[in-house]
This record gives C-alpha cells, structure tokens and sequence, in this order.
C-alpha cells in the first residue's frame, strides 16, 4: 500500500490538509500525520490558521522515512513558515525529493523552496508568489506536476491535489474511482 507523510504545524490551512487526507485514504494511500512541535507529544493536536485542531500521528522525531513513497504538504503561512524552519522537514524533503516524491500546496511551495527542491514549474498561492520567488511560476493549472514534485494553488484546489497523488501512487482507475464516487466533475 502506497503510503504518504503529512506534516501538520501550528497555523496549517485545515481545509487543505483534510482534503487531501480524505482523498488519498479513499484512494487507498494510508496517509500519517505527524506534529513538529515537541510541546504537543501528549496531545498530539495541532492548531490550524482557522482554531480547528487535528491530532496528529507521531512526532517528527519518529518518522522513519523508508516507511513512506512520499510527503505533502498542506499550506497555510504560519505552518509553512514552522515547517520551514525544521531542518528534519528540510532533509526529508531532500531525500524524498531524490528517492521518492514530494507535494505542497498553497503556501507551502515556500518550504519546496527553502529545502531546494521546488521543481522547474509549480504552482501555488496567488499572493505566496512572490515570497516564493522561484521561476516557473504557472498560474494557468490547478495543479503542477514537474517529475516527482506536485505542486497546486489553494483551499479550493485541495480535492484535485489529492486526486492527483492518488493518480501518482496508486492509477488512474483508483483516481477515477474516488472522482466518481465524490462527484467530482470540476477537476
């Protein structure tokens, strides 16, 4: 079963990370969210940018990264900015960058960036553009797919994101079958 690592940190875009986590499950990915902030090892719930909270998996300092194909990551500007200032977030973004594949959406192309590993051509957040500063900036697709790194724009593109790693890891069929049985005709 193709599995995916989902780092949650304070100030995340709830939208997107519940989007994505529902897509993949019902696209038969098992998906592992895991927390950076050390003070949460009991509660394991982290925050979003909205005060909606969701418990997370492990910690960060449990993550074995052979246990994963590949690891999203959700938006939202005070969680991109934490996740991108955790050198582990950075290296395992780096190896999986190399070995296996990456995601971000919204914001969270800034944390791509940081770790060096944002592909030729991406997309993300309108306004998170120019924070990102990175050429191949494409604002005509919802989502970006540039070799084993998977980019999209927002809150609304959050269900065609997670189709689209659906796609990856698992087949089309297994994508066309969650697009069917969630209605989906828009992405």
């Amino acid at each position: 079963m193709a599995s995916v690592l989902l780092p949650l940190a304070k100030g995340f875009e709830e939208l997107e990370a519940v989007a994505l986590i529902d897509v993949m499950r019902r696209g038969g990915i098992a998906v592992t969210t895991l927390f950076i902030d050390k003070a949460l090892a009991h509660g394991r719930v982290v925050i979003g940018a909205n005060g909606i909270g969701i418990q997370a998996d492990m910690a960060l300092e449990e993550v074995r990264e052979e246990a994963f194909d590949m690891m999203v990551l959700p938006g939202g500007w005070e969680g991109t900015y934490a996740l991108a200032k955790e050198t582990r977030i950075l290296a395992l973004l780096k190896t999986f960058k190399e070995h296996k594949r990456v995601g971000a959406m919204c914001a969270a192309p800034f944390v791509l960036k940081e770790a060096g590993v944002l592909g030729a051509s991406y997309t993300c957040y309108p306004e998170a553009r120019e924070e990102i500063d990175h050429q191949g900036y494409r604002e005509d697709q919802k989502v970006v797919i540039d070799g084993n790194v998977i980019t999209s724009q927002g809150p609304g593109t959050a269900v065609c994101f997670g189709l689209a790693i659906v796609e990856q890891l698992i087949s089309k069929e297994a994508m066309l079958a969650v697009k069917e049985g969630m209605l989906l005709g828009y992405c």
